[in-house]
């Protein structure tokens, strides 16, 4: 009797190690683990809370670099003209 489960407690180590590592056992510990993350709790739903704050805080913020970025560039594309002559220094008005 001994025996017998010994043999069958043997037996099962390959076959538990077979099927866990099938696409049927992945799929059941993805199940299992979607389990957990159905019901979000209180820091989880602030976490994305702040998440979300975050994500508009650096939109406007990439939006703001986007229009300096414009402004440099319509700066440095502008072709000032010519630039008055200034008189030299101690040839002004008197």
């Amino acid at each position: 009797m001994l025996w017998s489960i010994i043999f069958i407690l043997v037996l099962l180590i390959p076959i538990l190690s077979i099927v866990l590592d099938s696409q049927v056992g992945q799929a059941l510990a993805a199940r299992l683990e979607r389990k957990g993350i159905a019901a979000p709790d209180d820091a989880s739903s602030e976490r994305v809370a702040y998440l979300e704050g975050e994500v508009e805080r650096l939109g406007r913020d990439v939006d703001r670099l986007k229009e300096e970025s414009q402004f440099l560039h319509r700066l440095l594309t502008e072709s000032p003209g010519e630039p008055e002559a200034l008189p030299p220094p101690g040839d002004g008005p008197q």
